[in-house]
This record gives C-alpha cells, structure tokens and sequence, in this order.
C-alpha cells in the first residue's frame, strides 16, 4: 500500500514524500473547489504557514524534509499530523520564523535562504569546515568557470540540432499521438505502464498495481489523479503545470511554443558526455533547464521546480535509449528523480500516429467534498 501511495505522487508534479493518509483526502477536497483555500482552511493546527495556497502546503513538509534527510515522521505523530507532541516540530516552526526574517531583513523577502541552505541533507547542520576533500570538490564544481560560458551555440542552433537528430521538423510534426506500453520500476519492484499521449498536450498514464490501476490525466487545461479505492481527484495549480510541461515536452515540435525565451547558460559534463544547459522561460512560471547533448544534440535531461514558500523543489528527468520508430527517435527510457525518490519507465511497445478514442482522454466524474 505504502509504495502504491508513493507511485501516485511520483507520477505528477508533488515531489514524494507520503506524509499523506489523511492529507492525501484533505488536498483532493481542496482542488475541487474553484476557489482556491489556504493553508490554514484546509489542514489544522497551521501556526507559520498560514496565507500560503493549500496546493503550496505539501510540498512545503517535503522540501523541508528533504533538505534534512528525514521523513514525516521525524517531526509529526504518524496519523495525527496535527498534534505538537514531538520537540522537533516545534524547533521546525522556530527554523522556519528565522527563515523568513532573514529573507525579509536582508534580502528584501526573496528567497535567498531556505532549509537546505544550512542542512545540506543532515538533521543537524555543520558548524565547523570540514577536512574532507570531497566536500571541498563539491563546493568547487558548484562555481561556474569562466570557460564555461564562452563560445557557445545560440539556443536556436541548439534546437535546430536536437530536431534534426530526432529525424527532422517535417518528420516530428507529422507524429500526432503516442500509445507506449512498458514497465515502471521503483526500487526492486516493477509495474505495468500504459502512456497515451496526443499533441499538444493530451497525456494518460496508467499504472496497473495488484490492487488497481492509478491514473495520471491532463487534457490541455485539466488535470487529475485516481487510485483504486480512492474517487478521482483533479491537481492543483503546480500538479497541472507540471503535467501540461510533460505532455507538451512530449511532442518536440511544441518546445518553441512552450517557452518564450531559450537562453543558453553553460556547458556541463553530464554522465561523462558534454551537453549544452539551456534555459527554458516561460510565462507567469518559473524557468525550466534543458540538457542538449554538444556531439548528437539529442535532450538528455529536463529539470523543472515547483514553488514552495519554503523553497523550490526539483524535478528531474533523464532521457535515455533513443530510438527510431516511424523516422522520429523517441526515449524509450525516462527516469524521474526527486530528492527523495525516482522511478523508471522502461517502454517495449510504441505506436505513433494512429488513432486514439476520444473518451480516453475524458475526465473522470471529480466527487464533491465531503462536509
């Protein structure tokens, strides 16, 4: 059951990290209703938080988790989320007040300073330098040299590049729908995967676990979620973006449509190959990072955030075994990353371009919230 919770929230955009049961149902009421709830409307006990959107909430608890390496229960009382028996929540809220008074004192309110700032992955930051060479290795590689950013392709020769690796503009445009049929992979285990897709932004994946099938839909502007025993629920505002960049992502033809501006940062060693880091701009949402292999020019990697109040959380995606099918190369192997889990899915079936029913892109009757 534990993995099955766990699998749904990797599907979309929510980093995992299942603090959930009873939140689970509280989120799903929350993004039923057209106007959107704080916080404080929709969980109990809110003493810091209060104000911030309800969707904002969970991932708020899994970036803070995640910044210190610990899970839910380090701070709450598992099934009594509300309850402040436990000392560290309390030193939570206290961490978070000193947060935000240092962004506000120093750096006029923006988010310069989070959790992971300071904890770097450790309940307990470090207060003395260390000796150890790795870590200064790593504060090394985080500077960007100079070398780095000079003499590089214009974003649109780096585009140009990747549609033609792929079998050329003419022949991805023709590439209308997907039907991809394979496993998903978390940890030891592996599970049955279907993902339907339709340009522009038509996707439908579906997990079949003993218990039932869970289902990840966005159809354009609309987006949910369903589970076995559970009724359909649809993704706030950060879920949606998040699927919608996915299902557009899919179909290379849009990546000039998704983004107002490309603009190329850097040139970075990814997995032993050289690739071009290029910045993706969008509207009213934060930038998302493409990775361009410099010799193929295929994309090996996207990375998107989500907006906490507490920081932003990344989502990142590795492309891998690419191959032609109908003239167009397509991974046939994405692997989904967040700093407290990832998953793989692995396709060993693929048609493209061949007709979908129209109902399968339907979403399912959303029930109302209980009173």
């Amino acid at each position: 059951m534990r993995v099955k919770k766990v699998l749904l929230r990797t599907l979309v955009s929510i980093p995992l990290l299942v603090c959930a049961g009873g939140l689970q149902a509280q989120t799903a009421q929350n993004s039923a209703h057209a106007i959107p709830k704080t916080s404080e409307q929709v969980y109990k006990n809110i003493q810091v938080l209060k104000g911030v959107p309800a969707d904002q909430f969970i991932p708020a608890m899994q970036f803070i988790a995640a910044s210190l390496g610990v899970q839910c229960d380090f701070c709450h009382i598992e099934n009594a989320f509300d309850k402040d028996d436990k000392e560290t929540k309390q030193t939570a809220r206290k961490m978070m007040r000193m947060m935000f008074t240092i962004n506000k004192d120093n750096f006029e309110g923006h988010q310069e300073v989070t959790c992971f700032a300071c904890h770097r992955g450790a309940r307990k930051p470090l207060i003395i330098p260390s000796v150890n060479q790795d870590d200064v290795k790593v504060a090394e590689e985080e500077k960007t040299r100079p070398e780095e950013t000079t003499g590089l392709p214009a974003a649109e020769q780096i585009v140009a590049k990747y549609l033609q690796a792929i079998g050329g503009a003419e022949a991805v445009a023709k590439i209308s729908t997907r039907i991809q049929k394979g496993t998903l992979t978390v940890g030891a285990k592996s599970f049955p995967v279907e993902v339907l897709a339709q340009a522009p932004a038509r996707r439908i994946t579906t997990v079949g676990f003993p218990g039932g099938d869970s289902v990840t839909g966005i159809n354009g502007a609309e987006g949910w979620l369903s589970t076995a025993g559970r009724a359909p629920h649809e993704m706030g505002p950060s879920e949606l973006d998040a699927a919608k960049l996915d299902a557009e992502l899919f179909f290379p033809t849009y990546l000039k449509q998704i983004f107002r501006e490309l603009r190329v940062q850097k040139r970075e060693l990814l997995n032993g190959k050289q690739a071009y880091v290029v910045l993706g701009i969008r509207e009213r949402q934060l930038p998302v990072e493409l990775y361009f292999d410099e010799e193929s020019g295929l994309l090996l990697r996207m990375q998107r955030y989500t907006e906490t109040p507490v920081g932003r959380n990344p989502t990142q995606i590795e492309f891998a075994d690419y191959r032609s099918e109908g003239g167009v190369k397509t991974p046939f192997r994405w692997t989904v990353a967040r700093p407290n889990g990832r998953f793989t899915i692995q396709i060993e079936q693929m048609q493209q371009s061949i007709p979908i029913e129209e109902n399968r892109f339907a979403k399912p009757t959303v029930a109302p919230p209980s009173s």
